[in-house]
């Protein structure tokens, strides 16, 4: 039984948020967790929150499943939309600033 959590729009950029990812995939549950509680980064806390609503969709699709004995099967980062934004620069010009989002999903299952 495999159960998916996305969260979209994710205001951080998807390259950043692939370090996180890689960390987690192919793991056991709570080896994954303590990656992510025990990395500095922002995505990593991102990530946990995705990870932590799989394992909440896993447990609500099958109540008698064991949690701890899941493992990620899938997980991976899409880039989501651009807000684009401009600055003022020299000579009367724009520079344009891209704030990039991305998609988090994460898939458990036995």
């Amino acid at each position: 039984m495999t159960a998916q959590a996305i969260a979209k729009r994710v205001r951080i950029s998807a390259r950043k948020a692939r370090l996180a990812v890689d960390l987690i995939r192919g793991e056991r549950v709570p080896r994954a967790i303590a990656y992510l509680t025990h990395s500095p980064n922002k995505s990593a806390s991102l990530v946990l929150k995705v990870l932590k609503s799989a394992l909440a969709n896993a447990a609500y699709q099958d109540e008698s499943a064991d949690v701890d004995n899941y493992r990620v099967t899938a997980a991976y980062v899409n880039e989501g939309t651009m807000i684009k934004r401009f600055r003022p620069r020299a000579m009367g010009r724009a520079g344009a600033i891209r704030k990039r989002t991305s998609h988090i999903t994460v898939e458990v299952g036995e």
